[in-house]
């Protein structure tokens, strides 16, 4: 083979990965546009109307979730099924985000924390690295630690609304959610720095809880913790 034919056959297949990675981010605009829905709907929770209406959005938030698996069954055609971590960069984003957004959602209906299997089941994708087009143990730990901030957002607004039990309850969630993480030997440098910033949610949380203390209101929320939630 002469070198002109070597560097043609090398030009055909640099223009076969562009036309992939092309196709890979018309998809991922399209979870991308999804997510922001999403996003926009779930913020209304912060809004002091919002906290009645949680199961409502939570419903809407699903309906979204069925949109995500038919565009996950997409962008699962549009590459190699083993040269995931090739292309992993175009969706890990958007990935987290959606991670982030089913955690809020089950955190929301129950007060638990989703395991990595349920959210893989949500987005319509494998659990498990061998079975293909996977939810990375990192994506779902960056998830994670976005719904941590979120809910130390949600524990101040919960005040302005006149919810103090919430906070007490998602102090005791996010302290063992740390707890969690303390056990975890994290060698991803940006998924490291993400879980340097648990702490000030924690600190956040804390700070609720204690000027929730001096003004007595938490003698309130303790009463009411038997209530609905």
């Amino acid at each position: 083979m002469s070198v002109s034919d070597m560097f043609a056959a090398l030009q055909g297949a640099l223009g076969q990965d562009q036309d992939i990675r092309e196709e890979i981010r018309k998809v991922v605009q399209a979870l991308e546009q999804t997510a922001r829905e999403m996003l926009t709907l779930l913020q209304g929770v912060h809004q002091g109307p919002g906290f009645q209406h949680i199961p409502k959005k939570c419903q809407k938030a699903r309906e979204h979730f069925s949109t995500v698996r038919t565009q996950m069954e997409s962008l699962k055609t549009k590459f190699p099924a083993d040269q995931y971590y090739r292309f992993h960069e175009h969706w890990r984003f958007v990935l987290q985000r959606l991670v982030f957004l089913a955690a809020f959602v089950v955190y929301l209906e129950s007060e638990t924390l989703v395991t990595r299997e349920a959210v893989a089941e949500i987005l319509g994708i494998e659990a498990d690295r061998e079975r293909g087009f996977h939810l990375d143990i990192e994506d779902y730990l960056s998830g994670v630690l976005t719904l941590a901030s979120e809910l130390a957002r949600l524990a101040v607004n919960s005040v302005t609304a006149g919810d103090y039990s919430r906070p007490l309850r998602i102090s005791a969630f996010i302290n063992e959610l740390d707890s969690g993480f303390r056990l975890l030997n994290l060698k991803n440098d940006s998924l490291r720095k993400r879980y340097d910033g648990l702490k000030y949610d924690v600190k956040k949380i804390e700070e609720v809880v204690y000027d929730l203390s001096i003004r007595g209101l938490n003698k309130e929320a303790t009463a009411g913790a038997g209530g609905e939630k």
